[in-house]
């Protein structure tokens, strides 16, 4: 039998971000409020519908430059400012995810360092930075006082799972150099493992172990005051991708 497009139901794609960076020494992600139906008024994950003229990576690219003004950052180019790690998350069908229609969405995850306030586009009318643990809560109120509803469509779901694979990856890969500038000190860098572990960690053992662990880091020659007290060296990104030993995450 030949092929009959019209005998399949249409759907559409879309990407999701799970945008990630550090503030005030907090796991944060970037949330959207929703100008338009469906859940209007709710926060939700940025995203859109991928056209027909890209791919998912660039469908995710895209939108990660709308939401952000961030580029994708090319391992192989010189260490960029502006620069964001971005992989492929996981897909999400449940046919009664989107009411509007049959909607698969490609979810991503973006790592960044400490990013400025972002701006709403597309059909959102507001945008923010929250806290991870606030807009994964159900009831009760957030930081500001505002009465906290789960996020739109399933990106609580998405939200968690993209805060996951940040918390696991950090403990085999270089990934949390990710949430760093370009040159940074070990105390910044424990700081990044703190807020996305959610845990305290000992300063001594974590500087032993970071600076131990072969092509993790790499002395850059300069020193920084920017975190009062004494000059603290900085480091950058070395070029091993997975960490041998790894750093275990603490039971909690």
């Amino acid at each position: 039998m030949p092929y009959d497009p019209s005998a399949f139901p249409p759907f559409a794609v879309t990407v999701d971000l799970v945008v990630l960076t550090v503030r005030r020494h907090a796991l944060c992600a970037l949330a959207v409020r929703r100008g338009e139906p469906p859940f209007q008024g709710r926060w939700a994950l940025p995203g859109g519908f991928v056209r027909a003229d890209e791919d998912l990576a660039q469908a995710a690219a895209r939108e990660l430059a709308e939401e952000t003004g961030l580029r994708v950052h090319d391992p192989s180019a010189p260490a960029q400012d502006n620069g964001a790690h971005l992989e492929q998350l996981a897909t999400y069908g449940d046919p009664k995810r989107d009411p509007r229609m049959r909607v698969v969405s490609v979810a991503h995850l973006a790592l960044a360092p400490d990013l400025p306030a972002p701006r709403a586009g597309g059909d959102a009318s507001n945008a923010r930075w929250a806290p991870v643990e606030e807009l994964l809560q159900q009831g009760g109120y957030g930081r500001e006082a505002e009465p906290v509803a789960p996020l739109a469509f399933d990106h609580a779901q998405i939200l968690a799972d993209g805060v996951e694979r940040a918390r696991s990856k950090i403990e085999y890969s270089s990934l949390a150099t990710a949430f760093c500038p370009p040159e940074f000190t070990v105390g910044e860098l424990r700081r990044v493992y703190e807020a996305v572990w959610g845990v305290a960690l000992d300063p001594r053992n974590f500087h032993r172990k970071v600076t131990g662990t072969p092509g993790f880091l790499v002395p850059t020659g300069g020193t920084t005051t920017r975190q009062g007290g004494r000059p603290a060296q900085l480091f950058r990104a070395g070029g091993a991708t997975l960490l041998n030993p790894p750093m275990l995450r603490p039971e909690v």
